[in-house]
């Protein structure tokens, strides 16, 4: 018992940031447990009624598995190929774009003209919302434009590799990533050149399109939903990728140790070639869902989430991809929660906070570790 006691005061002096997160953990816990109970003492307490609370802890983790499912590619991008790569952020973007553009074609065939379809600068103001785009209603629309968010993004990643990261392969890490955003830039400014700067309406209001969960006590839409199953799908996919194929082991080798891969003969091309399908697409998916849940699209929204995206990254440990998908859901849960107590211009900063926390106390992250598994 002695034994225990020392040891968890050597720990707090070696790291007294611990003591403090923990006190504070412990105060805002007190003060949540409080507000939900109606009762006040002091600063302590107040009111939050349960719906509240479920709705911003439902609303965490949808954002987070969008989150975690973006930074699954930036995980892997940086594991194999050793760079941070930020025209990660405007992939997002090109496969929110492409996506709705094909689930717009789709759903307003015949309707619609095509130029306003493709919602080019002097398209005209209609939208994906005006026809309908909803999945209650259009659901082969929505498909189809996930699969194709997925494989365009996957194509414009793998030219992006070959136009500039392929010619500097054996750079520095601080060169590739001043690549990296130049062709972030490119690209951002190809969206907005094409589709214009205005936020657009994409999905469409459907009456009576939330589903009631009687025994969790949450009303969740529709589209919601079809996040959770499409994120999650594509999270067990990847897993399966990961742990039962060749390419799978050849990726985790690569990121474990690249010179011995060389050495025993994993085809390291390819699976950089891999690296980028996988990872691009995931980013054009995770780009396509992300507006499917926020109902609006903008051309630079995926380099304004490239933040969060980097915060997940890190705080369940860099090179990890598990570890990117439980920091996607904490960075999630935070984000929605942390509007309890503060003004939700200011959610941003608290996913920042937990992260910088991370660094302190943690800095390999959750999964701490450089490695695809």
């Amino acid at each position: 018992m002695g034994t225990t006691e020392s040891s968890l005061v050597d720990t707090v002096r070696a790291r007294p940031g611990l003591l403090l997160v923990a006190v504070l953990g412990g105060l805002l816990l007190v003060d949540l447990l409080a507000k939900l109970a109606g009762v006040s003492v002091g600063p302590i307490g107040g009111a939050l009624s349960v719906d509240r609370f479920r709705s911003n802890l439902w609303s965490g983790l949808v954002i987070g598995l969008v989150i975690g499912l973006a930074g699954i590619g930036l995980s892997l991008t940086y594991s194999i190929l050793s760079f941070a790569n930020f025209s990660h952020g405007d992939l997002v973007s090109t496969g929110a774009f492409t996506g709705w553009g094909v689930a717009f074609l789709i759903a307003g065939f015949g309707d619609v003209p095509v130029r306003t379809l493709l919602s080019v600068r002097d398209a005209g103001s209609a939208s994906p919302g005006d026809i309908g785009a909803h999945i209650l209603t259009t659901p082969g629309a929505i498909l189809v434009g996930l699969v194709a968010a997925f494989v365009v993004t996957a194509a414009v990643a793998l030219a992006l590799d070959r136009a500039f990261y392929k010619p500097m392969r054996d750079r520095d890490g601080i060169s590739i990533l001043i690549a990296s955003i130049g062709a972030a830039l490119i690209v951002r400014y190809l969206l907005q050149f094409v589709y214009g700067s205005d936020r657009r309406g994409i999905t469409a209001s459907v009456d009576a399109s939330n589903l009631v969960f009687g025994p969790l006590g949450i009303s969740i839409d529709a589209h919601e939903l079809t996040i959770v199953v499409a994120a999650l799908g594509l999270m067990l996919a990847m897993h399966f990728m990961l742990q039962r194929t060749k390419l799978g082991t050849a990726m985790r080798a690569m990121a474990d140790n690249k010179d011995l891969a060389l050495i025993t003969g994993i085809p390291a091309e390819r699976v950089v070639t891999a690296t980028w399908i996988i990872g691009g697409g995931l980013a054009g998916a995770s780009g396509y869902l992300y507006v499917l849940l926020r109902g609006t699209i903008q051309f630079d929204f995926g380099w304004l989430l490239l933040l969060l995206i980097f915060a997940a990254v890190i705080l369940g440990g860099i090179g990890s991809v598990y570890g990117v998908i439980a920091g996607g859901l904490v960075i999630g849960v935070v984000f929605t929660t942390s509007t309890i107590w503060i003004p939700s211009d200011f959610n941003q900063a608290a996913a920042f906070a937990v992260m910088i926390l991370m660094l302190l106390l943690r800095p390999e992250g959750l999964f701490g570790g450089v490695s695809t598994a």
